[in-house]
């Protein structure tokens, strides 16, 4: 094939989602064609004699005006399944599908990635993979990555090393065994892992979970095969994810993707892209669909949830401005129109009622009051908010471009909390950012102290390239200081934490039951309203709804719990009996 062929064929493969840059897909394009087809990518010096004589026939079998209309076009009758979309020049339909060949995930980071894992499977079921937990009888290894730290980075190249091994023993009577890389560490890092790790045989990135069948067809020709190209508008609105527990409680419901905070230390919006949010309409049948599994809690997910802004309805994209938190900041250009956050929240709340709704990660910029008088006001919303404050020094949260103050930061904390009485606060925070000082730590420590959350998630500075940090910053605290100040916010968080949970005991909270405890099969164990883990012991109980009842708390049901005892992390009590959400907000 001409290299101009391979340029064109590149053009038309915009029908199948997005795909790398051309240089590097124009290669392994090439070379798939050449191996699926046997036919070779000669250098042009080679072709020179025969391109001009027969390139007008060539041209002819390529794309017309009318194929780049036909994503335009009314949808057409899905096809039966499996579906699969219509292949790619050097690829035939029956190379597009899995064949039965059994699929195994391993998943990693945050919850993001648990949904885009959901994602992912649910393209490949539909292209006819299997999937399975037996990792021994697996024909193809995802690893769904994360690219927040260098430890997570880390830990997927030692598991790389240990998945190597694996294949190398793979049977010859066997199929070869295909791995792929998914997600951040694939998006950051590109093409650095296929010439790293030669055993990696494919790399997607967050927005590139549509060309999974492609990349696995590639892939069994024997080549490499990646598509990390990041989009401004995918949000996998029509992809309704399979959740990989089916006897799960609860499930992530992806609203947005990326970033544009573009905080200091943060790789997400390099990782993520920038913002974009799926139409209300699609969240809602998605939730819809949730509820009809009797599923009871859904968790809105997006990198920065709170910014939600969907512009997919004219009518709404208006004037209005965006409304921040009082005291708070924007890195970039004021944004206006669309349906916001406060009018999502409202409408899922009102699917099922008997259904908890939760949300993250916010951030605590975009806190309108609406927000927050829309908490308070429908019993199903649960009373809990992640506020991640990173630091409390107004001068490392400076040099991170949070966007705000300490001072701006605990009065939003003290209007939530006299906004939503009861209220479970949550929060991140990063020891030994650039150029922090003992003094700015001691300022941590103080916020800790002064707020004190329910729940914590605190992580040593680890700078990552491409970064604003990276590039105007010194990583100058050395890592032994890094460690102590990190333990020291960690004794510091759950001294606070314990006195927080400690005011629950002797009072009743409806819990939602997940399941056994870990740690006694005599045990079950739920989430409260808080999201604290809530433990309580197996037992006979009345149930409410029908009197005189004796019953055992299943997953998915609502109990009353007392609380007995409390710690940083975990309250306990008695069951008292089985309820439901309404039940129990009309008591209170």
């Amino acid at each position: 094939m001409h290299p101009l062929q391979c340029v064109l064929r590149v053009q038309r493969s915009l029908r199948w989602g997005p795909l790398p840059s051309v240089s590097w897909l124009l290669l392994r394009t090439c070379r798939a064609h050449s191996s699926l087809h046997s036919t070779t990518c000669s250098s042009p010096e080679r072709q020179e004699d025969g391109v001009q004589k027969d390139f007008s026939s060539r041209l002819a079998t390529g794309p017309t005006f009318q194929h780049f209309l036909r994503s335009a076009s009314t949808p057409q009758e899905k096809l039966s399944s499996p579906e699969v979309e219509d292949p790619p020049p050097y690829l035939t339909v029956d190379e597009l599908l899995g064949r039965q060949r059994k699929v195994y995930f391993e998943t990693y980071g945050c919850q993001m990635n648990v949904n885009d894992t959901e994602i992912a499977w649910s393209i490949l079921q539909k292209s006819g993979y299997l999937r399975t937990s037996n990792l021994q009888e697996a024909d193809v290894i995802l690893l769904v990555t994360c690219s927040i730290r260098e430890k997570a980075e880390q830990t997927i190249w030692n598991r790389l090393h240990q998945l190597k091994a694996l294949k190398t023993r793979r049977p010859r009577s066997r199929m070869p065994l295909r791995i792929g890389i998914l997600g951040c560490m694939a998006e950051r890092l590109k093409e650095e892992i296929l010439n790293r790790e030669k055993m990696v045989d494919l790399l997607a990135g967050p927005d590139a979970y549509r060309d999974l069948p492609r990349l696995l067809a590639v892939a069994e020709s024997g080549q490499q095969a990646a598509n990390v190209l990041l989009s401004l508008d995918e949000t996998y609105a029509d992809v309704m994810p399979v959740q990989m527990s089916p006897s799960a409680t609860s499930a992530f419901v992806s609203i947005m993707r990326g970033c544009d905070n573009m905080c200091s230390y943060c790789i997400v919006p390099f990782t993520r892209g920038r913002e974009r949010s799926r139409p209300v309409a699609s969240i809602l049948e998605e939730v819809r669909k949730l509820s009809e599994q009797g599923l009871k809690e859904v968790t809105l997910l997006g990198q920065n949830v709170n910014s939600f802004r969907d512009n997919s309805e004219v009518q709404f994209n208006n004037a209005v401005s965006t409304n921040l938190s009082r005291g708070f900041t924007t890195n970039y250009k004021t944004k206006q129109g669309g349906l916001r956050f406060s009018h999502l929240l409202d409408q899922v709340s009102r699917v099922d009622p008997e259904m908890r709704i939760r949300f993250t990660s916010p951030h605590p910029k975009d806190f309108p009051d609406e927000v927050l008088q829309l908490i308070h006001e429908r019993d199903n919303i649960c009373k809990q908010i992640h506020l991640p404050a990173q630091s409390g020094s107004s001068r490392v949260l400076e040099a991170m471009r949070r966007g705000y103050s300490r001072e701006a930061y605990v009065e939003l904390v003290h209007h939530i909390r006299a906004s939503i009485p009861g209220v479970s606060l949550s929060s991140d925070f990063i020891a030994g950012f650039c150029g922090e000082t003992e003094e700015d730590h001691l300022q941590t420590v103080s916020l800790l102290r002064e707020v004190q959350y329910n729940i914590g998630f605190l992580f040593a500075y680890s700078m990552r390239q491409k970064t604003r940090a990276y590039h105007r910053l010194k990583d100058d605290v050395p890592e032994e200081v890094k460690l102590r100040r990190l333990e020291e916010l960690i004794t510091v968080f759950r001294e606070e934490a314990s006195k927080a949970n400690k005011t629950s005991v002797g009072c009743t909270q409806l819990v939602l039951v997940e399941g056994l405890s870990k740690r006694s099969a005599n045990d079950l164990c739920g989430r409260n309203d808080g999201n604290l883990k809530v433990i309580f012991p197996d037992a006979e109980m009345e149930d409410v709804t029908n009197p005189g009842l004796r019953v055992r708390a299943q997953p998915g049901d609502y109990v009353l719990v007392k609380i007995t005892s409390a710690s940083s992390q975990t309250l306990r009590g008695r069951v008292l009996c089985r309820t439901t959400l309404k039940d129990f907000s009309a008591n209170c």
